[in-house]
């Protein structure tokens, strides 16, 4: 050493314990829960980083809430735009597949009419995207992310689970019913981009079939 004292005696006098001194991280480097968080947030734009942490837990990340938390505000994530614009440049989409058979990918939104009497009516509809079978166009008053739960449970019974339900970012849809409902029957929900309709051309072009206005 530079000073001709061994590292022992040195901590002896500073005092500072060897084992520190000798220590070294464990930690695992964060790149790739941050590559993962921002895949999360790009998918899903209105979560905060309390839904963003179940996501990561149950995909069998070992990292607990208030790391998620700090990575998510370095990444800037809490000043997204919870309403974004439809000029926002969204991320390509590489990741899509093709549905190869019945119940593998399903589609499913909302249009909207309105009864003589001016009471307005909002309608869910779901899509088989490689069937074209729709197992439901389920008309009510007002909707909430419990009420798409219970369609969804009532059609599902009926016509089986699909693997995978294409949505936009409604509130209904990122709420956390539909999402415990989605974990529990292992059911993926795709978000669109923000901006991109077209990410979820069937039921675009199933509502319009119809003359409802989306």
């Amino acid at each position: 050493m530079e000073w001709g004292i061994s590292i022992r005696r040195a901590c002896k006098v500073l005092p500072f314990d060897t084992s520190t001194y000798h220590y070294k991280s464990c930690r695992t480097d964060q790149a790739a829960v941050e590559r993962r968080i921002k895949e999360i947030c790009e998918a899903r734009v209105r979560y905060g980083y309390r839904r963003v942490h179940i996501l990561l837990r149950r995909e069998g990340w070992v990292i607990n809430m208030k790391k998620t938390r700090r990575i998510y505000k370095e990444l800037g994530l809490q000043l997204r735009n919870r309403h974004p614009k439809r000029r926002v440049k969204a991320k390509l989409r590489e990741d899509r597949q093709i549905a190869v058979g019945p119940n593998d990918i399903w589609a499913m939104d909302f249009v909207h009419d309105q009864l003589a009497t001016g009471t307005k009516l909002r309608i869910l509809t779901v899509v088989d995207t490689h069937s074209r079978y729709c197992p439901a166009t389920d008309p009510r008053f007002t909707y909430r992310g419990e009420d798409v739960v219970q369609t969804l449970e009532r059609v599902c019974k009926q016509a089986g689970y699909p693997k995978t339900i294409r949505v936009d970012n409604g509130s209904e849809f990122i709420s956390r019913d539909l999402d415990l409902w989605a974990y529990a029957n292992s059911v993926t929900l795709d978000f669109s981009r923000p901006g991109k309709p077209t990410d979820n051309g069937f039921i675009e072009a199933f509502n319009s079939s119809y003359g409802w206005n989306a």
